[in-house]
């Protein structure tokens, strides 16, 4: 199962099978043991895929989120601190159309919205001006340390990234409520750099839970790695591999066969599809999607991951 040379017309039918019969790391072995790396096909692969010799890539998810408050540059410098190579953020539009990183539609959570703009709830982001995000607060409520920590734009966000010489997984964040949000993101990062050769092939990769924003991106940039957040059915996978290099599920819907499965089938750029699950953050949850032979892991902890599974 682990043979990734798999003729497109009988892929699905054996990652089908793959849910019938027993399947351990030991029978992968007798199969024919690690998956093999490879060749280039067009853009390298971001993550290490050879698990006979590597382990899963880490991503700070939201940054250090564990330690920093998430998706502030703050939470960028910690994984960064803690040797994070990849960090991932989300990304929405404000009413004056400049991008922001935030995971929340709504100010409320992770600022001091309330107090600020007491009279403007539900404090919808597409309901206030860049300008006026820039004055809330945006660490307090993770600790009073972070005072006066900010929601930084996308553009302060991938310069900090890009200081810190790391790697970025970026969200397209509810994307229905941003309409043209996929080419907006694509002229930023365009205007910041991250869109040369040297980005998009092996610093970048751009992801959603939306299908058809994660086939846009592929259609506007084709050069681009893109991801699917969530778990399609195994019979679905060869039209997600005509725009997506990843699938990217939560992890308790992971198993064995469905990884598998999934590396059996080649992305749009030529090299078998990727997985990299979402939010682990102890170490046992850690050996297990490991064992299933993700690609990434996506965490709070980088940290704690790391020391669990190595990477």
């Amino acid at each position: 199962m682990h043979a990734r040379a798999v003729a497109a017309s009988t892929t699905a039918l054996l990652g089908a099978a793959a849910f019938l019969l027993p399947f351990t790391p030991a029978r992968a072995a007798d199969h024919g043991g690690p998956r093999p790396v490879i060749a280039d096909a067009g853009i390298p692969r971001p993550v290490i895929v050879d698990h006979g010799t590597a382990h899963p890539v880490i991503v700070a998810h939201r940054g250090a989120s564990a330690y920093a408050p998430e998706n502030t540059l703050a939470a960028v410098d910690k994984a960064a601190a803690l040797g994070a190579e990849w960090v991932e953020n989300d990304v929405q539009r404000t009413r004056d159309g400049e991008l922001v990183v935030l995971h929340d539609d709504s100010l409320q959570r992770t600022t001091d919205v309330e107090e600020v703009y007491p009279d403007r709830a539900p404090w919808k982001v597409k309901d206030f001006t860049a300008a006026e995000i820039a004055r809330l607060d945006a660490g307090s409520w993770f600790d009073p340390a972070y005072a006066g920590a900010r929601v930084p734009t996308l553009e302060q966000f991938v310069h900090r990234v890009e200081r810190n010489d790391q790697k970025l997984l970026l969200e397209l964040k509810n994307p229905q409520l941003y309409p043209g949000i996929e080419g907006e993101t694509l002229e930023v990062l365009s205007n910041e750099g991250w869109l040369d050769d040297r980005h998009v092939r092996n610093r970048l990769v751009v992801q959603s839970f939306s299908a058809d924003s994660v086939r846009t991106v592929h259609d506007l940039k084709p050069a681009v790695k893109t991801g699917f957040l969530g778990t399609p059915p195994v019979a679905d996978l060869p039209s997600y591999a005509t725009f997506t290099d990843q699938i990217n599920p939560s992890h308790g819907s992971l198993s064995t066969p469905y990884v598998a499965a999934i590396h059996g089938f080649r992305g749009p750029h030529g090299q078998p599809m990727e997985v990299l699950t979402w939010t682990v953050n102890d170490a046992a949850a850690a050996r297990r999607v490991a064992g299933f032979g993700v690609d990434g892991i996506i965490t709070n902890t980088p940290d704690v991951v790391r020391d669990a599974v190595g990477g």
